[in-house]
C-alpha cells in the first residue's frame, strides 16, 4: 500500500487528524494493541484524548506498549510511561492489566529480554515477530525513529524484538522495538510536526539522495498501511 499522507495546519491538527483515524481503526474491535511514542507531539495528542475523548474511546479495548523507553525510573521527567500516566493513563478509565510498560529502572540488557517477552505474549504473531495493531513513531532531528539512531543502523534488521540503544551525545541507554517489528506491524503512523523536520521529511518521502542514511526512512510497513501525520511546517 502506498504511503499516505496526511496534512494539517498544525501540532494540534496534527493530533486531532491522528484521533479520527485512530477512531476509525477502532470500530468493532475489542481488542487492539498500541506501541507509543515519547516527544512533544504525543503530548499534545495525550492531553486532548484525555479531555475531549475522556468517555468517547473504550479504553478497555487498548493494549499500551511503547516502542521506546529511556533507561530512567517511571517517576524521572525523561520517562516516557512517565509522561503518558501523568497526561493520560490517570485521567481515564483504563485497566492496569491493559498498561505494558517499559520498566526503564532495571539492568537494560535484561529488561530488553522481558519486555521482548511480554510483547509476544500480548500481540498477534506474523512471520514470527509480533504485529501490533498500530505502532506510533516520531522522527528526531536526526532521522531517528523509536531509539533507532543513524549510528546503530543494525538495529533496523535485529531479529530480537528488542534491543538496547544508545543516544549518540548523551550516551543514555534506552530499550527500543527493532525495526522487524515495526514493519510487522498492520498499521504505523508517524506524527511529525515543525520546521525542524521538514528537510529530512522531505528526503524520506520523495527518496533523496543519501535518504537511506535516516532510520525513518527504512519504515515500510511488510503487509501494513504507511502514514505519515504532518503539519504545514513539517512538509516540504
Amino acid at each position: 500500500m502506498p504511503t499516505q499522507i496526511h496534512l494539517s495546519a498544525d501540532p494540534n491538527g496534527v493530533a486531532r487528524d491522528f484521533t479520527r483515524y485512530l477512531l476509525e481503526q477502532l470500530q468493532g474491535k475489542k481488542h487492539f494493541t498500541i506501541a507509543l511514542s515519547g516527544g512533544s507531539t504525543p503530548k499534545l495528542l495525550f492531553r486532548l484524548w484525555a479531555t475531549e475523548y475522556q468517555d468517547a474511546i473504550d479504553w478497555s479495548a487498548i493494549h499500551f506498549f511503547w516502542g521506546d523507553e529511556r533507561c530512567v525510573q517511571p517517576d524521572d521527567d525523561e520517562s516516557n510511561f512517565g509522561m503518558t500516566k501523568a497526561l493520560l493513563f490517570d485521567k481515564i478509565n483504563l485497566p492496569a492489566e491493559n498498561i505494558h510498560r517499559v520498566r526503564g529502572e532495571d539492568e537494560p540488557e535484561e529488561e530488553a529480554r522481558r519486555y521482548a517477552a511480554e510483547i509476544a505474549d500480548n500481540t498477534e504473531q506474523f512471520n514470527g515477530f509480533p504485529s501490533f495493531d498500530l505502532v506510533i513513531l516520531g522522527m528526531g532531528d536526526d532521522g531517528h525513529t523509536a531509539s533507532i539512531f543513524p549510528h546503530e543502523m543494525e538495529l533496523l534488521k535485529e531479529e530480537r524484538f528488542c534491543a538496547v540503544a544508545t543516544h549518540p551525545t548523551s550516551g543514555q541507554k534506552r530499550v527500543s522495538i527493532t525495526g522487524p517489528v515495526i514493519n510487522h506491524a498492520q498499521r504505523v503512523a508517524f506524527l511529525v510536526t515543525g520546521a525542524n523536520k521538514e528537510e529530512k521529511v522531505s528526503a524520506i518521502l520523495q527518496q533523496q539522495e543519501g535518504y537511506h542514511v535516516y532510520p525513518a526512512a527504512h519504515v515500510q510497513p511488510i503487509t501494513g498501511e504507511l502514514h505519515w501525520f504532518l503539519d504545514e511546517a513539517a512538509m516540504y
